[in-house]
């Protein structure tokens, strides 16, 4: 049985047939070279059993990548590592803040902002001299779910009682964009209504340009979750302190220490750090 014949198990429960040029493409948009992309795809393929799922082939593409290409294994999780961050969707809200302050902004989180009825908590407040911007963050803890039109009409009603008021963010200034943002996807239909209704969408791949993906690609910012010197008890011990970035380690040894880190760990996450998130 050939490998593109054998079915495998998707996140939302549908089954699709293995392609082996898909997970080709994705190595190689994750940085591995050439060869490296081929050996992994022909590794994974020539081991695929059905049933198995696109988790299964994930974690195993991940493990013989990390051997080869290490940079290019978490840039290949990356995904998966925001879905890490949680059991809460602090953590991602605060890594979302991070973008846009590399981005020239200026950053507020969990702000009670009163609109014209009623007042509303507001996940992320970000300005510079043109621009106010608010977003509401919809976190997910699995690929499989996603932020439906429920949401974006809801959301939507929220940014309408508050389009009337004057807010103090830099200096008084009205609300100049909506936004709401995931780490998964949108369904059709929400994506359909918020162009429709002028909300700003942003997803891990929405829109097709400049969507969540390529903002942390461009501004090299990536959460604490990608460290694989980490246990995933280390990195959720990191995240309930507040350390969310993978830079962060390196500002933050001293609280490593407090936290129970030992030197040898703390030198092996820094100079994993430092590969990793340079910036």
């Amino acid at each position: 049985m050939s490998a593109s014949t054998i079915k495998v198990l998707k996140a939302n429960g549908t089954s699709e047939s293995f392609d082996q040029t898909k997970l080709f493409e994705s190595l190689k948009r994750s940085g591995a070279t050439e060869n490296v992309a081929l050996e992994v795809a022909g590794h994974v393929a020539s081991e695929l059993v059905a049933g198995m799922t696109t988790s299964d082939i994930y974690r195993h593409a991940f493990s013989v990548l990390r051997n080869k290409q290490k940079t290019a294994s978490v840039r290949y999780s990356l995904r998966r590592s925001l879905l890490a961050l949680g059991p809460t969707g602090f953590p991602f809200e605060k890594f979302v803040g991070e973008i846009f302050k590399r981005k020239g902004y200026s950053v507020a989180l969990d702000q009670m902002i009163q609109g014209k009825c009623i007042d509303h908590e507001m996940d992320i407040v970000a300005w510079n001299d043109t621009k106010l911007i608010m977003s509401e963050a919809k976190y997910h803890h699995e690929f499989a779910y996603k932020s439906d039109v429920k949401v974006a009409l809801y959301i939507k009603a929220r940014f309408d009682d508050l389009q009337g008021a004057t807010f103090n963010y830099g200096k008084q200034r009205k609300l100049d964009e909506c936004w709401i943002i995931t780490n998964t996807k949108f369904t059709e239909k929400a994506i359909q209504y918020a162009e429709c209704a002028g909300v700003r969408l942003l997803g891990w791949n929405y829109p097709e340009k400049m969507n969540l993906h390529d903002l942390i690609e461009e501004t090299g910012v990536h959460p604490v979750t990608c460290l694989t010197t980490l246990t995933e008890k280390q990195k959720q011990l990191l995240m309930d302190q507040g350390i969310v970035l993978c830079e962060s380690i390196r500002t933050e040894k001293e609280k490593l220490k407090h936290m129970g880190f030992d030197e040898k760990l703390i030198g092996e996450v820094e100079v994993e750090s430092n590969l990793l998130c340079p910036v």
